[in-house]
């Protein structure tokens, strides 16, 4: 039994990890490395291992950092089954899909400025293409159902457990055996936070021999709920105040139905008018919240309760869905009083970025974020407090104000993930993934009763 590490390792994304016992390989996710152009060709480097030698892989959720890279896998030889939650599997075909369609549009951006300035070089290609993305689509089987053992092969079975993280998302139990050994390594996925609306609390998870752990809230914990969402309402009321817009860059899963519930809220209240237009533009996003509608399973009592009393959690008196680009364009001719919701929440791409450029020189906007950033994207230089940023090749100046909320997190935060790693009793090993190496080195000294490992890329453990 071996296990090896070939993404989110002492970094925040493209996770993918393999295990290898009685005679087959299994991975466990594989997502897109997010933020500068050296990502990029990170992305496009052989994987570690042979795409065709893979039998399964077990998706934990459908945000592109975990799944985004699976078209890519398609391509280079993988013919195994993909296994994921009924939700995770219907998110990842909308993110997939996505991603496939900006890799193209990148290329074909990047072709048109080389022959507008008459470059010599050769063809951009796309990281993987729409057709690529169908074809890793055929790749999907069976069904995870939370809680419910699933035998994979003789030796192996695999048991997803509620992450509470976004929907559908799951951490993994595998129960090995080889050779008279048995091991249960536990996956935990990305981690959520208790006592959030919209999706239900993260389930405890069982106790394991080996724990591969998320750590990106490893040093800290989040502001408190409340407190940061009416930081959003006053960002949002002053705003409206001064005349200008509200562009919230926002992830299309889970973040942007939440933000939608809290405005929801805030309007229900009358603490944010009614008459004020949010526009969601992000077909992803839009699609993602039909998505969220169809999976109560997923749900705490208070979003099934406004469900069965006739209520929509997500809909506002003003809300726009802008799936067309000219209604896209339509927005930046909006001089003042809107909330634009746009992905990505990183700012690496999508409809935001045309909304930054045509706020963020403006004193009365206000860019408002309520994600994770992570090193080297457009959002974490605005973050940081950059002067000017680039975006598609030119210089605009930060004028706007800047709003960085962080009680919106998805992920657990340090307390939290202690407690969910106390619940797996007191396992050999513990192998620190998808974090920053300071923000694991923190969390890796309040551990205990543990062998403490920060895996390299590529690096490969008997288990």
């Amino acid at each position: 039994m071996k296990i090896s590490f070939h993404g989110a390792d002492q970094g925040v994304t493209g996770s993918c990890h393999l295990i290898e016992c009685a005679g087959r390989r299994l991975l466990v996710d594989c997502g897109l490395y997010q933020g500068g152009r050296e990502l990029d060709e990170e992305n496009a480097n052989a994987f570690g291992f042979d795409p065709a030698a893979i039998d399964y892989l077990l998706l934990t959720h459908a945000h592109l950092d975990h799944c985004g890279r699976i078209p890519l896998l398609s391509s280079r030889g993988f013919r195994g089954e993909i296994i994921a939650t009924g939700a995770s599997r219907e998110l990842a075909r909308l993110v997939m899909l996505d991603s496939a369609n900006l890799n193209e549009e990148e290329a074909n951006y990047r072709n048109r400025r080389a022959d507008r300035r008459e470059r010599q070089r050769d063809a951009a290609a796309p990281l993987y293409t729409v057709l690529d993305a169908l074809n890793a689509l055929e790749h999907f089987g069976r069904t995870a159902v939370y809680d419910l053992a699933l035998p994979l092969a003789p030796g192996i079975q695999a048991t997803f457990i509620d992450a509470g993280h976004i929907l559908g998302s799951a951490s993994v139990l595998l129960e090995l055996e080889e050779g008279g050994e048995q091991r249960r390594v536990l996956f935990s996925g990305d981690l959520g936070l208790s006592g959030r609306p919209v999706l239900r609390d993260p389930t405890p998870p069982p106790r394991a021999d080996v724990v591969v752990m998320e750590t990106t809230y490893g040093d800290r914990q989040h502001k408190q709920l409340r407190p940061s969402i009416e930081e959003l309402y006053r960002a949002i009321n002053d705003t409206l105040k001064r005349g200008g817009n509200v562009v919230i860059p926002t992830f299309a899963l889970e973040r942007a139905q939440e933000i939608l519930f809290y405005l929801r809220e805030g309007v229900e209240q009358g603490v944010l008018p009614a008459s004020m237009p949010v526009f969601l533009d992000s077909p992803m996003a839009i699609s993602a919240t039909q998505i969220f509608r169809r999976h109560p399973e997923c749900y705490d009592e208070e979003t099934c309760e406004l469900f069965r009393s006739g209520r929509d959690p997500f809909q506002l008196p003003e809300l726009r869905f802008t799936r067309e680009t000219a209604e896209s364009m339509a927005i930046n001719r909006i001089a003042g009083g809107a909330v634009i919701m746009a992905g990505s929440g990183m700012c690496t791409g999508g409809r935001v970025r045309h909304h930054l450029k045509h706020n963020l020189g403006r004193a009365n906007c206000s860019i408002v974020f309520v994600g994770y950033a992570a090193e080297g994207t457009l959002a974490r230089r605005i973050v940081d407090g950059a002067k000017t940023v680039r975006i598609f090749g030119d210089e605009f100046p930060v004028n706007a104000r800047i709003h960085t909320i962080g009680g919106f997190s998805a992920h657990a935060g340090q307390a939290e993930l202690l407690a969910w790693h106390r619940h797996t009793g007191n396992p050999t090993t513990t192998y620190l993934v998808h974090g920053e190496p300071d923000n694991m080195s923190a969390f890796a000294s309040l551990l205990a009763n543990t062998r403490v490992e920060m895996p390299r890329l590529q690096q490969s453990y008997d288990l």
